[in-house]
C-alpha cells in the first residue's frame, strides 16, 4: 500500500514549520513584513527547497511592490542562517538550499473572486436551512428520528 505522503512531502511540512517559528523568533530585520510560508517545495534529490511566502497587508501586493522586495531581499540575505538553524533542529543529512518567492495565487484568488462577486452580485447561490419556507422546515422536523410516530404491533 502506498504511503499517503512521499518523503519529500513530509520534508517540505517540516520545513515550513521551521522555518515559520525561525522567522518570527530569530529575524529581528525591521524590513521584513508579516510573512507567511504557504507552501515548499523540495527538489528529488534535496538540493534546492522553493519556499513560497505571502505578507499580510491590507492592499493587494505584486512582486514588484518595494515591501515584497525589501521582505525577500531580508530573507535572501539570511537564509544560510535559517538552512544552518534548519540544520539543526532536523533529523536529515542534507538540508536543501532555500530559495524565496512570492506567492502571487492570493492576489489571483481574490481578483477572481471580485469576478465572480461582479457576476453574481451579493446574493447567496445556495438557499440556507434559515431561509427555507415554514411548510419545509416542517416536513423535516416529521421525519426526524425521535419524532416518528408509533406503529400498533
Amino acid at each position: 500500500m502506498p504511503k499517503e505522503f512521499s518523503r519529500l512531502d513530509r520534508i517540505g511540512d517540516q520545513i515550513q514549520k521551521e522555518l515559520a517559528q525561525l522567522i518570527m523568533r530569530e529575524v529581528k530585520d525591521p524590513r521584513l513584513g508579516m510573512v507567511t510560508i504557504n507552501a515548499v517545495k523540495v527538489s528529488k534529490d534535496l538540493g534546492y527547497a522553493d519556499i513560497y511566502i505571502s505578507l499580510l497587508t491590507t492592499e493587494d501586493l505584486t512582486e514588484e511592490s518595494g515591501e515584497v522586495q525589501d521582505s525577500l531581499k531580508v530573507l535572501r540575505n539570511v537564509s544560510g542562517f535559517l538552512r544552518s538553524q534548519l540544520g539543526k533542529a532536523m533529523k536529515i543529512r542534507v538540508i536543501p538550499q532555500l530559495r524565496f518567492h512570492f506567492d502571487t495565487l492570493i492576489g489571483q484568488s481574490r481578483h477572481i473572486d471580485n469576478l465572480i462577486n461582479q457576476a453574481v452580485g451579493n446574493r447567496p447561490v445556495v438557499q440556507r436551512d434559515n431561509e427555507l419556507g415554514d411548510d419545509e422546515q416542517g416536513d423535516d422536523q416529521d421525519n426526524q428520528p425521535g419524532n416518528r410516530p408509533e406503529s400498533d404491533v
